[in-house]
């Protein structure tokens, strides 16, 4: 198998592990609110969250930045009720007109608290010099983009369904997945290990 194909799958994978969904939350928080008829503002907040995903691979790579890991695995389900409690208080209102500004930043701010959460594990399995891990860094990043569409995709197909035989209206769509959400990363933040401390 060559590079490409290693790093590319460890990219799909951290994205699509059953046992690490915590990243297929947050994606089905940014999701949620949307359609089809939306994609290319799906896949904008989609890219934005690589983007802000590499961008902290790249400062670990080089040392620029370090954070303990408890303390990063502690904001990564913070990340995810953030964005499940904006959607319960935006929900029902048209987002057709609304700037993309904001959601893109803060998507990005998250997709660094995410990446820093992969950036220990990333550094282990790359050994060499800084330079040398750069290709393998967006190897991995192509993997993250195309499982993270893969996971979109099936949140939009899931909405349609659910919307379309079930009846379900758009707003108690995004409520109620958007309150699964919040029920699933409460008990995450609950028992990290930083207020064992």
């Amino acid at each position: 198998m060559s590079d490409f194909w290693i790093y590319f799958n460890i990219g799909l994978k951290h994205v699509l592990d059953i046992f690490a969904y915590d990243h297929v939350l947050f994606l089905l928080a940014l999701t949620v609110p949307y359609e089809f008829k939306s994609w290319k503002r799906i896949l904008i907040l989609v890219s934005l969250f690589t983007l802000g995903h590499t961008l902290a691979l790249f400062l670990s790579v080089f040392n620029i930045i370090t954070i303990k890991s408890d303390i990063v695995e502690f904001l990564i389900p913070i990340t995810i009720l953030i964005a499940a409690l904006y959607n319960i208080v935006v929900s029902g209102k048209s987002s057709k007109h609304s700037s993309i500004t904001f959601i893109g930043i803060v998507t990005v701010f998250f997709g660094v608290i995410h990446g820093l959460g992969f950036s220990n594990y990333f550094n282990t399995i790359l050994s060499g010099k800084p330079t040398d891990k750069l290709l393998p860094l967006f190897e991995f990043a192509l993997g993250i983009e195309v499982a993270q569409i893969i996971v979109v995709i099936a949140a939009l197909l899931l909405a349609y369904v659910v919307q379309t035989l079930l009846k379900f209206s758009k707003r108690d769509w995004v409520l109620i997945i958007s309150a699964f959400i919040v029920g699933v990363v409460i008990p995450m933040i609950l028992q990290s290990e930083i207020w064992v401390k």
